[in-house]
């Protein structure tokens, strides 16, 4: 089962490794590592997410060697979210109204735009906006790109989609 978790690590040397040592000790899988070094949380330490691969039954084990190990748990449980995509969408993209077509993936229940980044060469000019978007299944991002592409002839913007085999 896939499962993520958000920590807080003190600002010293050796504290991601020192959080990934259950992981291995529990024989974890190890799907990603996003380590906010260059952020702090309000009480000073840094945010750190993981998501990995495990028997959901090893999970308070975990959380308590990492507990006893002085890393504070912020939220741990089942990631809902396993399949994701990239998509580009090109045209008039703020001028459409991003935040509407955003919206109409998020406020499905089952996918979620996760990533968002957008070029702007000129006032007039056609914009472009990358869209990474997670869903809870293949199914589901199907579903989401079904969205887009509605979205994509409503407002009159071309739709780039993935060409990853797995999202096909």
């Amino acid at each position: 089962m896939r499962l993520s978790m958000d920590l807080e690590l003190q600002d010293v040397p050796g504290q991601l490794l020192l959080a990934l040592q259950p992981l291995k000790e529990n024989k974890a899988n190890i799907i990603s590592v996003v380590h906010h070094r260059d952020r702090k949380t309000p009480r000073g330490t840094i945010p750190v997410r993981l998501v990995v691969e495990t028997d959901r039954s090893k999970l308070d084990t975990i959380k308590n060697q990492l507990k006893n190990s002085g890393i504070s748990v912020v939220r741990a449980g089942e990631d809902r979210f396993i399949e994701a995509v990239s998509v580009v969408l090109v045209g008039h993209v703020l001028d459409s109204d991003l935040g509407d077509t955003v919206s109409r993936i998020d406020s499905t229940g089952f996918a979620e735009v996760m990533d968002l980044a957008l070029t702007m060469p000129g006032v007039n000019e056609p914009s472009s906006a990358y869209l990474k978007i997670r869903a809870t299944g293949k199914t589901e991002i199907q579903k989401a790109l079904g969205i887009l592409r509605e979205v994509g002839r409503e407002k009159k913007l071309l739709v780039i989609e993935p060409i990853e085999a797995e999202a096909v």
